[in-house]
């Protein structure tokens, strides 16, 4: 299969060209800077260059393919109402370029939020909680069903682990750095679901391969990490005491934390046979090098 993947240079799209290749499919990777094009080639993917504002770009790259994997998010999250809309513009261009074809179209979102208990693939997200906005593109994605396309969505857990990550996990390594105290927020027993980045990656090719038409996905290894325990493993890596602290000190990652968010993925290993197989989240952090 030639796989049209946008995000290809990002921090998933870096675990799932080499995935693909691997599999024997061919990859078409989009790349918005010279930098990531490199990256593109590098791990074995032909280049298109463009990015998500480019609809014309998108349009050609799934007319050209035969499947399309839709990682590319702008994570700006001081504008993230705009990066929501420009995903949404994504969505809908990739959509119609399949329309009629029966290919697959795999978009992403997040895992929800279920107050009280751990959230499967039949949840959605709350009106104005952070997943959301995203979680409205992937039913949009999968409206598409009606129009001749194979969609399915991989939810993702609010944190994709491994060695090179820089999302949430190190951002509160960096605070902790920075603040001197290893913190959380409230009692600490928020829980977090977790998945290792090639683990996620094979979901994604499983979801191209396999997902039928109208797919919801978790990619969850770890249903749920209390945010206390990522806090005491980053304490005996950096010697620092852990404390409560107040939301606002995590910036932007406050109000997530504050939020008990554990995930399932049992209905998803179910339909595609996905068993995680790479290391948990703490197993990850024991490892030492979100701490180098």
């Amino acid at each position: 299969m030639r796989v049209f993947v946008t995000g290809a240079s990002g921090w998933i799209g870096s675990a799932l060209v080499p995935e693909l290749v691997g599999a024997g499919h061919q990859v078409l990777g989009l790349a918005r800077s010279d930098s990531s094009a490199a990256a593109v080639a590098a791990a074995g993917a032909e280049v298109l260059r463009g990015d998500l504002d480019d609809l014309d770009a998108l349009t050609a790259g799934a007319a050209d393919c035969d499947g399309v994997v839709h990682l590319a998010f702008i994570h700006d999250f001081s504008r993230f109402e705009a990066s929501v809309q420009a995903d949404a513009r994504a969505v809908e261009t990739l959509a119609a370029a399949l329309e009629g074809s029966g290919r697959p179209l795999v978009v992403t979102a997040g895992t929800p939020a279920v107050p009280g208990r751990v959230a499967t693939e039949h949840d959605t997200s709350a009106p104005g909680s952070p997943a959301a906005g995203r979680d409205a593109n992937a039913r949009a994605a999968l409206d598409a069903a009606a129009r001749g396309v194979r969609p399915s969505v991989v939810r993702l857990p609010r944190t994709v682990h491994g060695d090179g990550d820089h999302g949430f996990v190190a951002h509160l390594v960096a605070t902790a750095r920075g603040t001197g105290v290893s913190g959380y927020v409230g009692g600490g027993a928020g829980r977090w679901p977790a998945v290792h980045v090639r683990d996620a990656a094979r979901l994604y090719r499983l979801a191209l391969e396999q997902a039928p038409a109208g797919s919801v996905l978790h990619a969850v290894a770890d249903e749920g990490v209390p945010v206390r325990g990522i806090a005491e493993v980053t304490r005996r890596h950096l010697g620092l005491p852990t404390a409560s602290v107040p939301a606002e000190d995590f910036g932007f990652l406050g109000r997530i934390l504050a939020v008990d968010q554990p995930a399932s993925s049992t209905l998803t290993c179910e339909l595609l046979g996905w068993h995680p197989s790479e290391p948990s989240l703490v197993e990850d952090l024991e490892k030492g090098h979100y701490f180098a």
